[in-house]
């Protein structure tokens, strides 16, 4: 059973505030389950490594053992050997980017204790002291005057990024815009007749495609590989992402940390996702941004330096009859569910769009704007393709009773960690 994770000041259409907080206690334990872990693939300063670290790490990848080699893939022409011609006719445009930032770490106030000072002495930190955080990833060029596309946890919070072309030159780049909501970032480099890549259309993909990854994994420059489009459509909760508003292309073409941001290439050497996500621990599961939606972030981006996201602020989960059986038998005297169908709101965040509507923990969602909703997915889609301050009309079922509500979608207000 999957519940969405909610944003209030962070990430998603989502969080806090239950009925009161022993019934949210209890509902939340009741409906919370880590199945999995999800990795931003590119992990730029995900975990950060400091220049020691990076030096003293050795790097011992784990290669499975009795590995099957897959069959060849070929194109729709026939030509087994058509990666090769998409890497040559396009690899030039993906590029590495390096990325640094300098974090401060705070005394902790204990150390001020004369206590601490008698028996430690000068060994008690009296400064903040100060490290610096690197990391890496891929991207590739959009645009021949130096726009670079990557993702944002590429380069979040970073002081300094420098973009390297496959032929060894360097630039200092300057970061247009972020947006941590659906990964994505623009990054402009002072350079003039580059090579670009043409984009796709990934509204129109199928599983089965070939494709073709590249980028820059564990710090190995200009890396290949080739699968095939696994799956599409796949939800950000599905993939244990639910602090993001994407709906995913998975693939098994090999993605590892260090691929963030580079394309993801169809047959014909167009951009059809960007590389952005692996599970942990699994093989032949990776992840990528739409490309469609890649662009219409970037664009968001290039003109207005932030992309601004509806936002309810409501936690929600996907009513089903067993979820219905547990809360009407364990919350039964605060909460009566009469239907097992739409879905059911776990947390409303004080003072949000969805609170001030009137919205409230226990409140079960049937239709958004007369559009009928079952899973949290199709809320989700119909509040980001809202407009802030257009009201949605809700059809909500209270202890039985059918209502109508009006919720105005505020801007989704995002905090990052410093």
């Amino acid at each position: 059973m999957k519940i969405n994770t909610c944003i209030c000041a962070a990430q998603d259409i989502i969080t806090q505030g239950l009925l009161q907080r022993q019934s949210r206690t209890n509902l939340m334990s009741m409906l919370l389950k880590v199945s999995f872990v999800v990795a931003l693939g590119g992990c730029s300063l995900l975990p950060a490594k400091t220049i020691e670290t990076q030096q003293n790490d050795p790097k011992s990848p784990v290669v499975p053992q009795n590995t099957i080699a897959p069959p060849a893939i070929f194109s729709s022409s026939g030509d087994p050997n058509f990666v090769v011609g998409v890497v040559q006719k396009v690899g030039s445009a993906v590029v590495r980017i390096d990325s640094s930032r300098t974090v401060t770490s705070q005394v902790p106030e204990e150390f001020e204790d004369p206590f601490f000072r008698r028996f430690f002495g000068d060994r008690v930190p009296t400064q903040p002291r100060q490290r610096v955080e690197r990391g890496s990833g891929s991207g590739f060029i959009i645009n021949s005057s130096g726009q670079v596309l990557t993702n944002s946890h590429v380069v979040d919070g970073a002081d300094t990024v420098t973009v390297t072309l496959k032929d060894g030159r360097t630039f200092n780049g300057k970061v247009l815009g972020e947006d941590p909501v659906t990964d994505v970032a623009v990054i402009k480099i002072d350079a003039n007749n580059l090579p670009t890549l043409s984009l796709g259309n990934s509204d129109v993909l199928q599983p089965g495609e070939a494709v073709i990854a590249i980028g820059n994994p564990l710090g190995l420059n200009n890396t290949v590989t080739s699968g095939i489009i696994s799956a599409t459509g796949r939800s950000s909760s599905d993939i244990g992402a639910s602090d993001k508003r994407v709906d995913y292309i998975q693939t098994d073409a090999a993605i590892n940390p260090g691929n963030s941001g580079g394309p993801l290439l169809n047959v014909r050497g167009q951009v059809i996702g960007m590389n952005t996500a692996i599970i942990q621990g699994a093989q032949g599961l990776g992840f990528a941004i739409p490309v469609n939606t890649a662009q219409r972030i970037a664009q968001e981006l290039i003109a207005n330096g932030k992309v601004e996201h509806p936002y309810l602020g409501i936690q929600m989960v996907t009513l089903t009859p067993e979820i219905k059986e547990r809360i009407n038998k364990e919350l039964g005297d605060r909460i009566t569910l009469t239907t097992d169908k739409g879905v059911l709101l776990v947390n409303v965040v004080p003072r949000s769009p969805a609170f001030v509507a009137g919205l409230k923990s226990g409140d079960v969602i049937h239709s958004i704007n007369n559009q009928p909703v079952s899973k949290i997915e199709d809320v989700q889609k119909l509040v980001e393709n809202s407009k802030i301050g257009n009201p949605l009309q809700m059809q909500i079922e209270r202890n039985g009773q059918i209502s109508q509500l009006a919720v105005k979608p505020a801007p989704l207000p995002v905090r990052r960690e410093s």
